[in-house]
């Protein structure tokens, strides 16, 4: 479970019209329809040669938060150039193989298809339903950001001694959290590119990919858990 630190510009949208703000979030709605298409060749790459399916427990964490953090900082150093774009496709695409170890499993499901297009569907659900509330909240909701990034650390580590637990019960408590503050993620996100406090569409992008990855892993865990049909 990923999520950069905020970025905060102290201005607080002071410098930036409404134009601008208006621009920053159209290039951030169509680089984030595009960030899906990567994901889900990746996802499929990883399904159909079964490349990630020996990657379990210190082995997959290792492979998962060096290439992560890798990318997201490389996506950091290159937002500002033409190689931005590209690096961060390049991201998605590793974030949809390393995904796919779990769609796999979720396929191991006489009903696996139909929990992944529920999952996707609770996901885009959850981002209009943001997406709408950034539009009317009218205050400043930026000291929210601490909070969560404090939130989504917490449950990294735990995520991290779970690998090694391999406990059901907390795999399932920390798919719930992650949901709601991962959720409440995508809103601050959304909040700061309407207010002008993220002024890179890459950067946003970056950010929410992240929201809705991790709000749609942490679905499709649950939903497995609970819904998976045996043959």
């Amino acid at each position: 479970m990923l999520n950069p630190m905020p970025s905060i510009d102290q201005s607080y949208g002071l410098n930036t019209t409404a134009h601008d703000r208006n621009r920053v979030l159209r290039n951030t709605y169509w680089l984030l329809a595009l960030s899906l298409v990567p994901t889900v060749l990746g996802a499929w790459l990883g399904v159909a040669s079964g490349i990630t399916r020996s990657m379990g427990g210190g082995l997959g964490l290792i492979v998962f938060l060096g290439g992560a953090f890798g990318f997201m900082y490389a996506i950091e150093k290159t937002k500002n150039t033409a190689t931005g774009v590209p690096v961060l496709l390049g991201f998605t695409f590793f974030m949809g193989l390393m995904l796919s170890r779990m769609i796999a499993v979720v396929l191991g499901f006489k009903n696996g298809p139909e929990l992944i297009m529920t999952a996707f569907g609770g996901t885009a659900g959850v981002f209009f339903m943001m997406a709408a509330l950034s539009g009317i909240i009218k205050r400043d909701i930026s000291s929210l950001g601490q909070w969560l990034t404090m939130g989504a650390m917490a449950l990294m580590v735990v995520g991290i001694i779970n690998v090694f637990i391999g406990s059901a019960p907390m795999m399932m408590a920390m798919s719930a959290l992650a949901i709601v503050i991962f959720s409440a993620y995508m809103l601050y996100d959304l909040k700061q590119i309407v207010d002008g406090g993220e002024t890179n569409y890459i950067s946003a992008t970056l950010s929410l990919y992240l929201d809705i990855f991790n709000v749609f892993q942490s679905l499709l865990a649950l939903l497995g858990i609970f819904g998976g049909e045996r043959d």
